[in-house]
């Protein structure tokens, strides 16, 4: 039997990122061959990414790739924040939205089938996902992306990893970009008032009409309250209407207008955003796992 000594155990976590333990028991199995231990721990790393398949990944990063007229946007998930910053993530999520740029796939499944390789794993940009998950030991998934082809002059602006902004315009990108960038602060819902979803407003009309309501006005009154407190909220959520992050004396549509510049649409993306985060109840855990211990005691 081969001896498996402590620098051929560092070596080979070193060049996959797993457990020591696991290292060792791999370099025993293969009897000492660095590269098939390596193919061991691949595999294991691979049982590991259907094992974590089930957990929920509601953090994660933002990454947005443009060239040549065409661009995508596009949010990967995470379990933890700490993965967010890891390399081999980061490259990961940066490599996806330019090929998603690039071959315009027409859905997640399409995009995870485009051929890739990075850290040893390959061929295909799902293989990639499930050799990471394995060597970083978290679940990691493609939520959701955005192509934006030929048609219009694009800018984007992303605020840490977690909030992306796209813009789609004509006219001087700079502005362009200050609009992306106050998108991303200011959150509207819709480029007019005329473009926000009717849900929205039958919501905010709803809550107008309870506080209406609850005022003791005459009917006449009230009406004229909720109309009035609907249109603030239109004017609040509408992103031409809003007060100009840089200089709220002006509107976003008068900051374009003195800029010669249109802005035709925008996409944002917040990383989980809809996403039902899990919350551990850790003194429940203790207490269950006290109770396994006494019954198999």
């Amino acid at each position: 039997m081969a001896t498996i000594t402590a620098g051929m155990v560092a070596e080979l976590r070193a060049k996959t990122d797993a457990p020591m333990m696991e290292c060792k028991k791999a370099l025993t199995e293969a009897e000492g061959d660095m590269v098939k231990a390596e193919e061991l721990l691949r595999v294991k790393l691979g049982s590991k990414a259907s094992k974590a398949a089930a957990r929920i990944t509601a953090e994660g990063v933002v990454s947005i790739a443009i060239h040549g007229g065409v661009g995508a946007m596009l949010e990967v998930n995470c379990e933890t924040d700490f993965v967010t910053k890891n390399d081999s993530f980061l490259a990961l999520a940066n490599a996806a939205a330019g090929l998603i740029a690039a071959h315009h796939p027409a859905d997640v499944a399409a995009l995870s089938a485009l051929p890739y390789q990075q850290d040893g794993f390959g061929s295909t940009v799902e293989d990639v996902r499930k050799g990471l998950v394995g060597k970083i030991g978290e679940n990691m998934s493609f939520r959701r992306f955005k192509y934006f082809g030929q048609g219009s002059l694009l800018t984007s602006y992303l605020h840490g990893t977690r909030i992306g902004v796209v813009v789609e315009f004509s006219g001087d990108e700079t502005a362009a970009r200050d609009v992306a960038m106050h998108v991303a602060a200011m959150k509207p819902v819709s480029l007019t008032s005329a473009d926000v979803p009717v849900e929205l407003i039958e919501r905010e009309r709803s809550v107008a009409t309870a506080k209406a309501a609850e005022s003791g006005k005459p009917a006449d009154i009230a009406a004229k309250m909720i109309e009035g407190s609907v249109q603030k909220y239109l004017k609040e959520v509408s992103l031409f209407n809003q007060p100009f992050v840089k200089n709220d004396k002006q509107t976003v549509e008068q900051m374009l207008q003195s800029a010669k510049t249109t802005v035709k649409a925008f996409t944002m993306f917040i990383v989980g955003e809809g996403i039902e985060r899990k919350v551990d109840d850790f003194a429940a855990e203790v207490a269950a796992q006290v109770a396994a211990a006494k019954q198999s005691a």
